[in-house]
This record gives C-alpha cells, structure tokens and sequence, in this order.
C-alpha cells in the first residue's frame, strides 16, 4: 500500500489533466490514479495470497457482479484505492488507501493508510488494533455532552435528518466529516473523535474501519443494533463508536 500511495497515487495528486477525472456516477468521480492504483494493488494482493479473490471499488463499478466474491469461499481482498476521491480529484486532503481481507463476511484484516501524514491504521482479528507501530488501547468512555463526533446528513433519509439535526444538541460537536471514511476512522481510533455515522455503507469504505474498530475496543453497528457484517448487499445506515456505553449514547441521540 505505501509503494503504490508513493508510485501511483502520490504523483497524481494536485497534478491531475481534466481529461484524468470523469464522472462514474451521480455525485461520484473516479480518476486514472484510482484505476491504476486499483490495478496495482489487485496484482499485490492476489500474489501475496494464492487463492483468493479481490472486490476493488472500481471492478465493481465496471461489474456489479464482483461484488458477489465477497460471499464466496474464497478470502476476499476488499480494496478502496483511493477514498475520499472527491478530495483528491480536487487537489484537497484528507485521502486514503484501503485495504481489508474478509472471510466468511468478516473482516480478519484491515489496512488504512493516510499517505500525506504518513499515518498506517492496521490490524489483524484478535491482535488488536495499532496506529503505525503504536497499539490503541481501549477508549475511555466520556459523558453524553463531551462526546465528539461526525454525522454527515447529506444523504440521509428525511426522519434520520431530522433526528440527527435535534439529537445532536444533546452531545458534544457533532460536524459534517471529512468526505473520506477511512480518515474518519483513523481519527476514531486515535481518539480524536468518538463516534462516526454513515448513511452509504460499501463494503470498500467500511470493512477495514470496522475491524479497526472492534480491535481497537468499539463497537459497529447497523442503525438498527445488528453488527456490522460485509455483504454483497451493502445496505444503508451504520454507526461506529469508540466503546459501547458511546454507542448506546449516540444512538439513543441520534437514532430515531
């Protein structure tokens, strides 16, 4: 991941031709250092382990279908080569480089690297959860009004943003986020924030904090109390915290 952040994704940034970025969506641009970093990492990745398959961010959006490997019996390298590309594609950080390896819809790695601040968030299913080199110990839970976090509405459904517009009076700050969920989840298992809440849920964006996450001491959940699991239906609604009396917290805040 770093040597494709520093050849391939690096290079790019704040460099980018007009005729390198295109639109793969309403709202969503995609760029020729995504595809290449994608391609890369692929290649990485399927030689590092024989056997297993890759889910890349970009291969589904050329063919939904490969979301499905994620259900397979094969380990599943989730990939998001660049996240936050509407930062990125606009010469503005933050950015990441994700990666997570799934088995049987559980995340049993996860990698997410910042490469501007040089910041790698990793961990392994049941080896905990470290920052660079650093072990993240658990968090300190902290009383309903101090608890900072992110609940961007942009994309919620009416009931939740009404919700979300007069719960958030009962905590602490509560701010829009960064446009880059890997980042956000750096910043929450650095304990720069104790919660963040997600409305779109692809697996590429949430597998490797998810499992940051747990390792680090928190809980993900579903808007409705259900853990987080990867699926080929990726499903709407998620809500990371940095322990569980946080979650109840925010929920019961923020929840309708």
């Amino acid at each position: 991941m770093r040597q494709t952040a520093a050849t391939v994704v690096l290079p790019s940034f704040q460099h980018l031709r007009a005729s390198e970025i295109s639109e793969k969506g309403p709202g969503e641009v995609v760029t020729v250092a995504d595809r290449r970093s994608e391609e890369v990492l692929t290649a990485g990745l399927l030689d590092l382990l024989p056997g297993s398959v890759v889910v890349g961010e970009e291969a589904v959006a050329a063919d939904p279908a490969v979301l499905r490997r994620v259900a397979g019996d094969a380990p599943a390298w989730i990939v998001d080569p660049i996240d936050g590309t509407a930062n990125y594609a606009s010469g503005r950080t933050p950015f990441c480089v994700m990666v997570a390896l799934v088995e049987e819809g559980q995340p049993v790695g996860a990698w997410i690297y910042d490469p501007i601040d040089d910041l790698m968030g990793h961990a392994i299913a049941g080896g905990g959860a470290f920052l660079n080199d650093q072990r993240v110990e658990p968090a300190t839970p902290l009383p309903t009004a101090e608890i900072r976090g992110i609940a961007p509405a942009t994309y919620y459904p009416a009931d939740l943003r009404a919700k979300v517009t007069n719960g958030k009076r009962r905590l602490g700050e509560v701010t829009g986020g960064q446009h880059c969920a890997g980042r956000e989840y750096l910043d929450l298992i650095a304990r720069k924030q104790q919660f963040t809440m997600f409305w779109r849920t692809w697996p590429w964006d949430h597998a490797p904090g998810a499992l940051l996450v747990r390792e680090a001491g928190g809980v993900v959940r579903r808007l409705d109390g259900a853990d987080y699991a990867v699926s080929p239906d990726p499903g709407e609604g998620l809500l990371a915290a940095a322990d569980e009396q946080t979650w109840q917290a925010v929920a019961g805040a923020l929840i309708p």
